[in-house]
């Protein structure tokens, strides 16, 4: 039992001592660009109902920012395991660049006014409200994607 415990605290301390000597662009490389995750919580029973309806919210606001070059990707992920109490659909987008958060007044004023004339007043109230009954938003992170070198 004491090997064991000890031979534990050996690999340990080797993982540590690896951590602190790791060497960015060296050891790995952070990219350009950000990844916007988004996590929601939806009633397993509505998953389906909530995909389907991003299609007709979500996504075509996704293909405004896209033609617009505020991102360059999206996607909708679901968990398998969607009854663990935690997030269940991901929302995530690929922001090309760091510089694209900026405010553009311009730009921001064209995109909604797309936006808004892509899915009419009473139609994206209803799906909303709908929305609001069976999930709730759990993570609005940024993530820096890290790639070792070959």
């Amino acid at each position: 039992m004491r090997a064991q415990f000890l031979a534990c605290l050996a690999v340990g301390g080797a993982m540590i001592a690896t951590s602190v000597l790791a060497e960015p662009y060296v050891d790995y490389t952070p990219q350009k660009g950000l990844w916007h995750v988004v996590t929601v919580k939806v009633e397993p029973s509505h998953v389906d109902d909530y995909v389907t309806g991003l299609r007709h919210t979500w996504a075509p606001s996704e293909e405004i920012a896209k033609k617009h070059g505020l991102i360059d990707s999206y996607q909708i992920m679901t968990k398998m395991n969607a009854e663990d109490g935690q997030g269940n659909v991901l929302l995530i987008e690929h922001i090309p660049n760091t510089a694209l958060l900026e405010v553009d007044q311009a730009r921001d004023q064209e995109m909604r006014k797309e936006f808004l004339a892509a899915l009419p007043k009473p139609d994206r109230d209803k799906m909303l409200e709908d929305f609001s009954k069976y999930r709730v938003f759990v993570g609005d992170d940024y993530w820096n994607e890290l790639v070792y070198p070959k």
